[in-house]
């Protein structure tokens, strides 16, 4: 076996790399509410099994959004090699978010066309699993003798924090050592690029607090919307501009993500939004206000936390009558692989065999579910790397070029002949 026959293999799975990209996106795996899960987790475990992998299917029971009707099936497919040694595990979320509006295409009609996939989902991240698919399978196709094992997994609920799927795995013991010890992620980070991790996250909701009156005595109650008013206010004139002044030494990108983000994600107050006909005149006594608050590595959750707490506090000592609480949503730590780890540094060869440039080493400006093999699994030999254009990710008319389906795979079939001690 040479690099030259595995690539050249890979290069004539192009029809069907693409033909199993359109399969998966035709399965509307949609989250909220995790619509087919069941259904494209069976069918890769068909194809695995045929290809003589052992399957399995793990339900998240009892986690977020987990119902009879909603189950959280997780796929996990492995296959041992012929002695003992290290496990190569690819990992991909088989969740998309809805598709909106704006599509010129079905989104999840699947549509080939000029060198592309269109549909929700190829971009972020069908087609990242099926190159890692076809990458697996083309290795065995080549008889290629192997110590250890290659394992695949379809996950769940990514999109929405990762908890029922590889947060589940994770503390089920799936995504740690011995069992494993090199993942790949094939999210869509770009093909010539490696990801090493993501910022931290916290979502938060504060509340505020007032009395209600009639709104033609206005006087007579409390407005929780003015008192949101004055946070929103401190925010704009205090946070905002302290954070547009820290540096990281994260390779973030875009640039925008380099510095710390606030996003004001929604605020409720008043008349219930679902009201119809005219509203009630009424002083609102309650206004909520989700936060989406991204950071960087030198930061640490509690300092984060607590810029916003003192802004709150600051409020209660000066302005009359105000009251709030705040409420933890989610909250992750910023993770970072090292720049020379063994996976990095496979991914990084093979690149430069496929595509022959020295790859530019990134990091995310969201999170993804590294997040949870790291913080749970104490894995640290994880990256994510994929086909796909990290900015056509939820956009209308995403799409994926096959293309960089074909050389992701070819790099991801090289790197773990390589994290496997294979000599090619």
């Amino acid at each position: 076996m040479t690099k030259d026959s595995l690539l050249q293999r890979i290069e004539g799975k192009r029809e069907e790399l693409t033909d199993l990209t359109c399969e998966l996106v035709r399965i509307p795996t949609v989250n909220p509410p995790g619509d087919a899960y069941t259904d494209c987790a069976r069918h890769l475990g068909k194809r695995l099994k045929e290809r003589g992998f052992e399957i399995s299917y793990h339900r998240a029971e009892g986690s977020p959004g987990d119902t009879d009707r909603y189950p959280r099936t997780n796929m996990i497919a492995r296959l041992e090699g012929q002695s003992p040694g290290p496990c190569v595990h690819f990992n991909g979320h088989l969740d998309v978010v809805v598709a909106g509006k704006g599509w010129t295409e079905d989104p999840f009609a699947a549509v080939v066309k000029e060198g592309r996939v269109y549909g929700r989902g190829t971009c972020d991240m069908k087609g990242g699993i099926a190159a890692s698919v076809i990458a697996l399978e083309s290795l065995l196709e080549e008889g290629i003798p192997f110590p250890g094992a290659i394992e695949f997994s379809g996950t769940v609920d990514e999109e929405t924090g990762g908890y029922g799927g590889v947060a589940y795995l994770a503390k089920e013991g799936y995504f740690s050592k011995p069992r494993v010890d090199h993942v790949i992620i094939p999210e869509p980070l770009n093909v010539d690029r490696i990801c090493l991790g993501h910022r931290g996250a916290w979502w938060a909701q504060v509340e505020t607090h007032g009395r209600i009156a009639h709104g033609s005595m206005p006087f007579l109650g409390d407005c929780a919307i003015r008192h949101m008013s004055a946070f929103a206010e401190l925010l704009e004139q205090r946070l905002y501009p302290a954070l547009d002044k820290k540096q990281t030494k994260m390779t973030v990108v875009p640039e925008g993500a380099k510095k710390s983000t606030l996003n004001i994600q929604a605020i409720h107050g008043g008349e219930p939004e679902s009201f119809e006909g005219m509203p009630s005149p009424c002083v609102p006594d309650s206004c909520r206000m989700v936060l989406d608050r991204r950071f960087l590595i030198e930061e640490s959750l509690e300092e984060v936390k607590a810029e916003v707490r003192e802004l709150l506090d600051e409020l209660v000592r000066t302005r009359p009558g105000f009251r709030y609480s705040m409420q933890d949503i989610m909250e992750f730590h910023p993770t970072m692989t090292e720049g020379d780890a063994p996976v990095v540094k496979a991914v990084e060869e093979a690149i430069g065999v496929v595509l022959n440039t020295i790859p530019e080493k990134i990091i995310s400006p969201g999170t993804y579910d590294q997040k949870h093999i790291a913080r749970i699994g104490h894995l640290h030999d994880c990256i994510a790397y994929g086909p796909g254009i990290l900015d056509l990710a939820h956009q209308p008319d995403e799409y994926v070029v096959i293309d960089d389906m074909v050389k992701s795979s070819q790099v991801m079939a090289l790197a773990t002949l390589n994290l496997l001690g294979v000599e090619t």
